[in-house]
C-alpha cells in the first residue's frame, strides 16, 4: 500500500499554517509575534480595548509584555486568536465575567484543540462543543444560541494577517515574504 502524500505549504505562501507548529520563516510562534496595532487592525478593537484587556489580565501577549513607557507588547497568532473570539462574544452579548472564564480554558489549548472547538452561548453560559453530537444536545434545550467556529476565526485571521509586520522577540529578522520558486527563477534570468 502506497503512503499518503504529505500535505506541504503552497508555493508563495505568506503565512504558514498555524496548525504545523512554526510560525514565520520556520520560526516558533512563540518567537515570533505581532504588535498591538497590528492586533486590533486584525481583530477590529481599539488600542484603548487591547490596552484594558491586557491590563486587566484578560488577554495577555504571551510573547512580550509591556514593559514600560515605549515599549511594544508582542502578540502570537494564538493571542490574536483568543483576542478575536473575546470580540465576537463580547458583540454577541455575553458577560466579562463569562468571557474570562471561556479565555482562560482557550488558554490550556494547544492550536490543534482550538481548531477543532465551537463554542455556544446563549448569551449567558459559553459552552465549548467538539463534535456533532454535543451541539445537538446542547440545542436539544430549546434556547436562543448562537456558535463561534474557532477555526473559522482561525482562517480569517490567517488571511488578513499575513498582510502586515511581524516582528521577532529576540530582535532576529523575519523573512516575511520568502522568495518562491518562480521568482528566483526570474530574477536569476533577468540578471543574466
Amino acid at each position: 500500500m502506497d503512503d499518503p502524500p504529505t500535505s506541504t505549504p503552497e508555493q508563495g505562501e505568506l503565512f504558514p499554517d498555524p496548525l504545523l507548529g512554526a510560525g514565520f520563516d520556520g520560526t516558533p510562534d512563540q518567537l515570533v509575534g505581532f504588535r498591538g496595532p497590528t492586533a486590533t487592525q486584525v481583530v477590529g478593537i481599539t488600542y484603548r480595548q487591547l490596552d484594558y484587556w491586557a491590563r486587566t489580565g484578560l488577554v495577555v501577549p504571551s510573547i512580550r509584555g509591556a514593559a514600560g513607557s515605549g515599549s511594544q507588547r508582542l502578540y502570537s497568532f494564538k493571542d490574536v486568536l483568543v483576542l478575536k473570539v473575546v470580540k465576537r462574544l463580547l458583540d454577541a452579548g455575553v458577560s466579562l465575567q463569562n468571557i474570562r472564564v471561556a479565555v482562560e480554558h482557550l488558554r490550556r489549548r494547544g492550536i490543534r484543540d482550538l481548531a477543532g472547538i465551537t463554542l455556544f452561548s446563549d448569551g449567558t453560559t459559553v459552552y465549548e462543543c467538539s463534535s456533532p453530537e454535543e451541539v445537538v444536545d446542547l440545542l436539544r434545550g430549546g434556547q436562543g444560541v448562537f456558535g463561534i467556529a474557532v477555526s473559522g476565526a482561525m482562517r480569517e485571521i490567517s488571511g488578513s494577517i499575513k498582510d502586515f509586520p511581524v516582528e521577532r522577540a529576540d530582535g532576529g529578522t523575519v523573512d516575511e515574504s520568502p522568495e518562491d520558486e518562480l521568482s528566483r527563477r526570474r530574477s536569476r534570468k533577468a540578471i543574466s
